[in-house]
């Protein structure tokens, strides 16, 4: 019932957002509060059941921590161990060893947004020039209703996978402000539907290709005794692959945030419209670039601005960006879930983000390795290999983050010698002995020019 009831759930909710759109845009505020509170709730009845009871539960908890501990650093840290323990003993209690659907999967994203909402209601304590001009645009200057927060933590359209909001952008919505006609209904439908048309197609290819690379494949026999560099090919396609079912999600996902104004972004420098405030993808580099940094500003967009903005900066006064993006890392891996594969999945990323900035900057810096580079003929070629290392080891660090236990993943890393480890950690030490003699001394720079 599930799986059913998860794909009934992205058919709904292109309807309710029509409806919406239609009756509710720029009437009272309660009814869209209630409006969104209600399809939030019976999509989460319907999909898990009484156990939609948990996200209720700690919205309502987090709607007192608000009224009752008001804009205190109490109410911040009361609210991030509430939801961050309780988000964590639901995963202690509902976890198996394969990816399920449950009430746990549209929680992760609740949590999210009521820590966020918390943060952004303490930074209204502060006047507005001792703010940032991030935390002004984001900061929670009234008190919020109960049906307030409700609306804003059921909205339908994000309350399964996300995208992440704030509470001042769903703000905007409900008063009608979120159009590019000031007063008149935004002209979103055509953007919606191009989201939703591009989500349907990833959707078609990961339908297609997905059960000829099955995750459980990499535990057969079949696997084991497939030669190195078969199961090395193996793990780059369907790292690729896999990657999909999350795009296709997020794409229609957007589409139902667009088509009630939430996607609306303002304009461009050349005036154009833009629709992206709810993108949580980036199609084109996602499948163009050929660095691992650049599929990460390409996937899962919100959640890592979430991040960034909530723990990475806050993290500033560490005075260390590489601690403050280890820690950030690790809250995203326990965030996921209680299986150490996520653990080593996104350490795994952190060693990869570290090498690939130290090789770019070698080969910027490096006269001979630009040299090299530039030569047009020679392009293709590098393209192809940066290609072929990027998803190579996207889909080497993919692998304990889907098959989640140590049994599983271990057995996967053993057969393809744990390549990955060893690449990149030799190459992290070796690469500033590299630089040494490849990057001359600036004396020797203008001794040349």
């Amino acid at each position: 019932m599930k799986k059913y009831g998860e794909g009934h759930l992205r058919r709904h909710r292109y309807p309710f957002a029509l409806f919406q759109r239609r009756f509710l845009f720029q009437k009272e505020i309660y009814l869209s509060h209630l409006y969104n509170t209600l399809t939030g709730f019976s999509l989460a009845y319907f999909n898990f059941g009484s156990q939609c009871c948990h996200s209720f539960l700690c919205v309502f908890i987090q709607f007192l921590i608000l009224r009752l501990m008001g804009r205190t650093v109490t109410a911040v840290a009361t609210t991030f161990i509430f939801q961050m323990t309780y988000l964590m003993a639901g995963y202690y209690f509902t976890a198996t060893e394969h990816y399920d659907i449950k009430w746990t999967m549209p929680h992760c994203v609740l949590t999210l947004k009521l820590i966020g909402l918390a943060l952004d209601y303490y930074d209204s304590r502060k006047e507005v020039e001792a703010l940032t001009p991030e935390q002004q645009r984001f900061a929670v200057r009234g008190v919020p209703t109960l049906l307030e927060v409700s609306g804003f933590s059921f909205f339908y359209g994000a309350f399964m996978v996300g995208p992440q909001f704030s509470m001042t952008q769903y703000q905007k919505l409900v008063k009608g402000e979120l159009t590019d006609v000031p007063g008149q209904r935004p002209n979103s439908f055509v953007p919606a539907l191009k989201r939703l048309f591009l989500g349907l197609f990833f959707l078609v290819v990961y339908t297609v290709l997905g059960p000829y690379i099955p995750d459980e494949y990499f535990v057969s026999d079949d696997y084991m005794e497939q030669p190195f560099w078969f199961r090395c090919l193996y793990i780059l396609i369907w790292g690729k692959v896999i990657l999909y079912k999350y795009v296709t999600c997020w794409l229609v996902t957007e589409g139902v945030c667009i088509l009630t104004g939430l996607g609306y972004n303002g304009k461009n420098e050349k005036g154009h419209l833009k629709w992206d405030a709810c993108a949580n993808m980036k199609i084109w580099l996602f499948e163009t670039t050929p660095f691992f940094t650049g599929t990460i500003s390409s996937f899962n967009i919100n959640t890592n601005a979430w991040v960034a903005r909530y723990i990475y900066k806050r993290l500033k006064f560490l005075g260390n960006k590489l601690l403050s993006q280890a820690i950030s890392l690790l809250f995203l891996a326990i965030w996921h879930g209680l299986h150490c594969g996520y653990l080593v999945c996104f350490q795994m990323e952190f060693l990869i983000v570290i090498v690939e900035r130290q090789f770019i900057s070698l080969v910027r810096d490096s006269p001979l390795l630009s040299k090299l580079t530039s030569i047009t003929i020679l392009r293709p070629l590098f393209y192809f290999l940066q290609q072929f290392i990027h998803w190579m080891f996207m889909g080497y660090s993919l692998v304990p983050f889907c098959l989640f236990t140590w049994e599983k993943w271990i057995k996967v890393y053993q057969s393809v010698y744990f390549i990955g480890h060893v690449l990149f950690l030799t190459l992290y030490f070796v690469l500033p002995f590299i630089r040494k003699v490849l990057v001359p001394r600036k004396e020797k720079l203008k001794k040349a020019e």
